[in-house]
């Protein structure tokens, strides 16, 4: 019965409802929309950078990370594949025999990163053959190169033009080749796409006077959510000649950027939540004046303090629940169009981003946890604020109430 009467309490004055229930939604959708493109950017920037390039975790030779040169490359086996795959929590690895390098083609020259890479696995790891814009795939064996869009533009190369690596191969020996371009790739990230060459790792080895040798494993794990765990499995199994590092360990530059960024988020958050609760507290006080004279007179003719405070419970819930499904539907078509159709900035704020390494877009994510956590959090913060109405009812004096 407290129930229906609640609700049918809602109904008497739709206008205060309405109100109420917009202003949860209102916050609601705010929050998510909020969340959302927050949780989208940096899984955007994550894609780009790490799933894209340098995968989730790397294990190399120890010390290969403080001193990045061929030196500390090791021999690569088809053992120490097998025992990383091994590992419970791996789905797939490649290896990689990295260097740095000058590009050049007639007068034009530009600093590089090569990469040596086994054309299947790297694909199974990094999805590289869905950033060829044109051309073909490497094949293994084969003298030829894929270079990333921005690169080629620079050194103005197109398919099947020749490109010219100059390097210093394994211990200080002169490393020259040319290699014709069977592909261009296109990376999200500004920075990869104007720096990168790939090529199959037998050349690679064979151009560095590196045989057999191979400076990185790539590794893809099952749950990217579970990337530390897997790492410290990793760690375990291999020998103390290797080091494993993930994603954030080798690019602690994004790591702190997303954390910078969290953080500042959760302030505006904090504000977002602040606003609400004023709000939606408004909105009680309107209430309680609106209908102290009610209460007083329901409690005169016997109705108990503890059941009229159930039934302002419960109205509190229907009002906070209602605006919060609302808000879950009005901003699921939202959240949906920024994921399908990206914001994306162009001219000046575009080149500021890229000088920092990022692309400019800023898409949605339509995780489910985003809608459920705002969508509750709001709920809690309502529960929360009908605390005070309960407790004015619970030391309501209902002579002075009907004067009121």
């Amino acid at each position: 019965m407290i129930l229906r009467l609640a609700w049918r309490n809602l109904w008497r004055n739709h206008n205060r409802s309405l109100i109420a229930m917009a202003s949860v939604w209102c916050a609601v959708v705010l929050a998510i929309v909020l969340s959302s493109l927050q949780k989208g950017i940096f899984d955007h920037l994550v894609k780009n950078v790490v799933s894209f390039y340098s995968g989730y975790i790397q294990v190399h030779q120890a010390g290969y990370q403080d001193e990045q040169t061929l030196e500390n490359s090791f021999q690569l086996s088809g053992t120490i594949q097998q025992q990383v795959l091994s590992t419970p929590g791996i789905a797939s690895v490649t290896p990689r025999l990295e260097a740095f390098a000058l590009a050049s083609s007639g007068e034009k020259t530009k600093g590089c990163l090569v990469a040596g890479i086994a054309p299947e696995t790297e694909d199974l790891v990094t999805g590289l053959k869905s950033k060829i814009v044109t051309g073909e795939y490497l094949l293994d064996g084969a003298a030829t190169v894929l270079v990333s869009e921005g690169l080629a533009r620079r050194l103005q190369l197109g398919l099947n033009d020749t490109l010219v690596l100059l390097g210093q191969g394994y211990y200080g020996t002169t490393a020259a080749g040319k290699f014709r371009i069977s592909g261009l790739l296109h990376f999200g990230s500004p920075e990869l796409n104007d720096q990168l060459v790939f090529l199959p790792i037998a050349a690679a080895q064979h151009w560095l006077d590196a045989p057999g040798l191979a400076t990185t494993l790539v590794i893809s794990p099952e749950d990217p959510a579970a990337t530390e765990e897997t790492a410290a499995q990793l760690r375990q199994s291999l020998s103390a000649d290797f080091e494993t590092l993930t994603w954030q360990e080798i690019m602690p530059g994004i790591s702190e950027h997303i954390k910078t960024d969290t953080a500042s988020s959760a302030i505006i958050l904090g504000v977002l939540y602040l606003l609400i609760s004023f709000g939606i507290f408004a909105t009680i006080l309107m209430m309680l004046a609106e209908r102290q004279r009610e209460f007083g007179m329901l409690v005169a003719v016997g109705m108990k303090k503890m059941q009229l405070a159930r039934m302002v419970l419960f109205e509190s819930v229907f009002i906070t629940l209602t605006g919060c499904v609302l808000g879950i539907l009005v901003s699921l078509p939202l959240v949906w169009q920024l994921a399908r159709h990206p914001i994306r900035f162009g001219g000046e704020i575009a080149e500021v981003y890229e000088k920092f390494g990022f692309e400019a877009v800023f898409p949605a994510s339509m995780a489910p946890s985003i809608f459920w956590n705002q969508a509750i959090v709001v709920l809690v913060i309502g529960l929360l604020l009908s605390l005070y109405p309960i407790l004015k009812v619970l030391f309501l004096k209902p002579v002075e109430a009907m004067q009121g």
